[in-house]
């Protein structure tokens, strides 16, 4: 696997995004939970995140995701076992779904203001880290995404004729955008490792490798459950 340079000043406030991201979840989570299993909650959190981003952070510095293959090893080690996890378990646990049924549809999408990290793609494709045209697509969807979550909270808020269809419209495009760049993604990954070009080798060292290892499964499931709410409307 070929390794690209990557702007140092960018791994501080990449970190800090990420932590972000962690964080409003963990809020969201603690807020629509029953006043008696707010501690409870919180220390699975807690122990879930810091094992989870240890464990990509110890794989990534070791190497664990080095090695060309398709499918690439941090699908196989990251994102496929965390979406298992995500989807067979955890949503299917009794609290789990006291807490999504009530999350409001507002929280739920106020929650892709956390895809703004997603301007990180831009940044590596400027620098040549990424193939410029994935890195632009993938950021730019996100960092729409995020922005325009703000403008749907705001319309479903204020009782707008248009709120619902807005907010399915911004759903669809959402999450095409999360499948389009994990599509386009691990196409890069087959072409880079066929004919040697630039693929998306970035995304599997420290501390990107984050994105791949948290991002897909988190955002789509938050999808999901927007698609849920929306119908029961």
């Amino acid at each position: 696997m070929k390794f690209y340079e990557t702007p140092t000043w960018l791994t501080i406030p990449f970190l800090i995004g990420i932590a972000f991201v962690i964080l409003l979840i963990s809020i969201c989570t603690i807020k629509n939970t029953p006043s008696t299993q707010k501690n409870k909650v919180l220390s699975c959190l807690l122990v879930f995140f810091i094992s989870y981003v240890s464990y990509v952070i110890w794989a990534s510095k070791i190497g664990l995701f080095s090695a060309a293959m398709f499918p690439p090893k941090i699908l196989l080690f990251t994102t496929l076992p965390y979406a298992l996890f995500i989807f067979l378990v955890v949503v299917k646990l009794p609290l789990v779904k006291i807490i999504i049924e009530n999350t409001s549809l507002t929280d739920l999408i106020g929650l892709h203001i956390f895809r703004l990290v997603g301007a990180t793609f831009i940044v590596l494709a400027c620098y040549d880290s990424l193939p410029k045209f994935f890195g632009y697509l993938a950021g730019i969807g996100d960092v729409l995404t995020a922005l325009t979550s703000l403008w749907v909270v705001f319309a479903i808020k204020n009782k707008k004729s248009y709120a619902q269809k807005i907010a399915f419209a911004w759903n669809v495009f959402g999450f095409v955008d999360i499948l389009l760049t994990a599509v386009m993604a691990n196409i890069l990954t087959k072409i880079s490792i066929d004919t040697g070009q630039m693929g998306v080798d970035t995304l599997a060292r420290f501390p990107f490798s984050l994105i791949p290892a948290i991002a897909p499964p988190t955002i789509i499931l938050l999808h999901l459950l927007i698609f849920k709410k929306l119908k029961k409307n």
